[in-house]
């Protein structure tokens, strides 16, 4: 497995594996399957996104995304990443968020957020592993599929760009 910067032509691959996320209910409240075109949306030249890549494949992805639209908040990304199904539990995930981390280093981003669903405890060892700190827990933060959903929320600083 390697990790490089996803391209727009990898829009139709991120989709195909970010709806599988959606389908399963174990990353996101998204119910909606996403398309090509949305993913090449994501693209805007400054959030990094990255592949996970095995044998020509992409089975892995991390992105960022704007945490909120105030200038004083520009320093701090979302993140998700997600791992096609077949090669979950394989290390694919770990090498998309340590090469998403990286880029958001490059990028000059000092924080990294997101939300965890409570029970994905596969993803909360991921982000504890790879330097994430959950600092709190949002109860009943959206419903998925008619159930109420409690998430954590996890951050991480980039020290070298909060000197």
């Amino acid at each position: 497995m390697r990790t490089r910067a996803a391209t727009p032509d990898d829009a139709g691959r991120i989709a195909r594996i970010y709806n599988q996320g959606i389908e399963d209910r174990v990353g996101t409240f998204e119910t909606r399957l996403r398309s090509a075109d949305e993913v090449r949306e994501w693209f805007d030249g400054r959030h990094p996104i990255v592949v996970v890549v095995e044998d020509d494949a992409v089975i892995a992805f991390g992105s960022t995304s704007e945490y909120r639209p105030r200038e004083c908040y520009a320093g701090i990304a979302e993140f998700s990443v997600y791992v096609e199904r077949g090669a979950r539990g394989r290390g694919a995930g770990r090498l998309a968020m340590e090469r998403v981390i990286d880029a958001a280093r490059d990028a000059g981003f000092w924080k990294l957020v997101s939300r965890v669903f409570v029970d994905n405890l596969a993803s909360r060892r991921l982000l504890q592993s790879v330097g994430f700190r959950e600092v709190g827990e949002y109860e009943k933060h959206a419903r998925l599929d008619g159930a109420w959903r409690d998430v954590v929320i996890v951050e991480r600083l980039i020290r070298e760009n909060l000197e």
